[in-house]
């Protein structure tokens, strides 16, 4: 990215400072101070210890939330990040904070070494980086938080500035992600889905040699718990995947590791739909946008839906075939207007049924298969409950004309967050904190959830069905 986009992508001014209302409920002002405290001066940490520079799908969720205490805060959250972009269009995963220590997180930035190793793909030379991505939740990020303030958000020339960014993002994963030829995205490492350790990565992670346990120090053991994390064979892979990626240049193509992903690609169709919203206010033309998350919903129905299991499955490329297991990710399609009804309602069959036990055996999500082999209530994503895919499902409800169990998923994820101090994830079955405490998205989304919308557009539902507002 050339100096002249890095300037304009800066903040502009001071960030203005949360100051509670006497009317913000006692939840609402806990939310808000975990922001508060997260906030370095230009993004938001998603945790001080465990989390310490600025990460891409926690940055959009928790402007999410900032929209609701700073507008102006939320854009700059959203501009920070774009800032690091690289010329090839990829948002990096990581944006790293060049005042926190090299060991107190790993990968660190001189084992990415994106300013060299990542060169030929236009890494920026100024900002130190990442080299994958996660997924694209950006766009519709961009247009909750422009509805937040429309005159600040048109003043600041924000949607005008940001548009063009993300647009070369979904070009990038379009063009050169397409792994399997089939019109979806691949992730090409188990980090870029954002869910690290699921059982859904076991099959296709086991083609991958470890790299030898000597090569790296695990930093999040100084912060979590063993239990709650991945195995240090995981981890192992999940270094080698990196460290192969990052010495073929950062080049896309085939690995040892490519999967279609249910929820990654959901969030792509999401997001055009948004930058859909976004081109319209802009008075560029929009039905381009809207086709392409139509297409690209028929292609995740095509490829990914498994009626036995009735729900969406990831796609190994590499093997050409489904993974048998069920993963939350294959229920977030549930918030695309666009899916087919007998579709929605068998997912929602699916999420309330044995598997995930929503409303019965479980008040949040899970993040697996309740009945599966592989399941664990308290290590990472094999089992835990996480706040950013319950609200996504929250959404997805809400929008196919479930009112009474969005309304109860809600109660349980604003409940479940204040107990639990704002826990990176919990136990399903007991709400039991795991990871993190005072974790960046989930008091994000809390705010969200907790922020009074008008009738029939709770969450912000319409950004995604494509209707006109603001």
């Amino acid at each position: 990215m050339d100096s002249t986009a890095q300037r304009a992508l800066r903040p502009t001014g001071r960030t203005i400072a949360y100051d509670p209302s006497s009317a913000a409920s006692p939840l609402h002002v806990r939310a808000a101070a975990v922001l508060e405290a997260g906030w370095t001066g230009t993004s938001t940490v998603p945790s001080r210890g465990l989390y310490p520079h600025q990460w891409s799908w926690d940055s959009a969720f928790i402007a999410i939330g900032l929209r609701h205490v700073s507008p102006l805060r939320a854009q700059t959250e959203l501009e920070t990040l774009l800032a690091a972009q690289w010329a090839d269009g990829r948002i990096p995963h990581i944006v790293f904070n060049p005042s926190v220590p090299l060991d107190a997180y790993f990968p660190s930035p001189d084992f990415w070494r994106s300013s060299t190793a990542g060169r030929a793909a236009g890494a920026p030379r100024t900002v130190q980086t990442s080299g994958i991505v996660q997924p694209p939740v950006h766009a519709l990020a961009a247009w909750l938080v422009h509805l937040a303030d429309p005159g600040l958000s048109r003043s600041r020339g924000f949607l005008t500035r940001v548009y063009p960014r993300l647009a070369a993002w979904h070009r990038y994963l379009l063009h050169r992600r397409d792994l399997g030829g089939g019109g979806l995205v691949s992730v090409v490492h188990p980090w870029e889905q954002g869910m690290d350790n699921s059982p859904c990565w076991d099959r296709p992670l086991s083609r991958v040699t470890p790299a030898p346990a000597r090569s790296f120090r695990r930093a999040d053991l100084d912060h979590g718990s063993p239990e709650d994390r991945p195995t240090d064979l995981d981890y192992g892979r999940y270094v080698r995947l990196a460290s192969d990626y990052r010495d073929r240049g950062y080049s896309d193509g085939p690995g040892d590791f490519a999967v279609e992903d249910p929820a990654f690609n959901a969030l792509l169709i999401a997001s055009e739909y948004a930058l859909a919203r976004i081109a319209r206010e802009l008075g560029a033309a929009a039905s381009a946008r809207q086709d392409r998350a139509e297409r690209l919903t028929t292609a995740l129905v095509e490829r990914l839906w498994e009626p036995t299991a009735g729900m969406f499955l990831c796609r190994d490329v590499r093997a050409g075939e489904l993974i048998p297991e069920r993963g939350v990710s294959g229920l977030v399609p549930l918030l695309l207007p666009s899916l087919p009804r007998d579709l929605a309602a068998g997912l929602m069959r699916t999420l309330c049924g044995p598997h995930f036990g929503l409303g019965g055996t479980t008040r949040l999500v899970p993040s697996y298969d309740l009945l599966g082999e592989a399941f664990d209530p308290h290590r990472y994503w094999r089992g835990p409950a996480w706040f950013n895919t319950s609200w996504l499902l929250e959404r997805g409800l809400r929008l196919h004309g479930e009112r009474g169990r969005a309304d109860a998923l809600r109660r349980g994820i604003l409940h479940t967050a204040g107990a639990s101090d704002f826990a990176e994830y919990v136990d399903p079955h007991t709400g039991q904190a795991c990871g993190a405490t005072g974790f960046g998205w989930t008091a994000a989304l809390t705010l969200d959830l907790l922020h009074d919308r008008p009738a029939g557009d709770r969450n912000g539902v319409t950004a995604i069905k494509g209707g006109h507002r603001g």
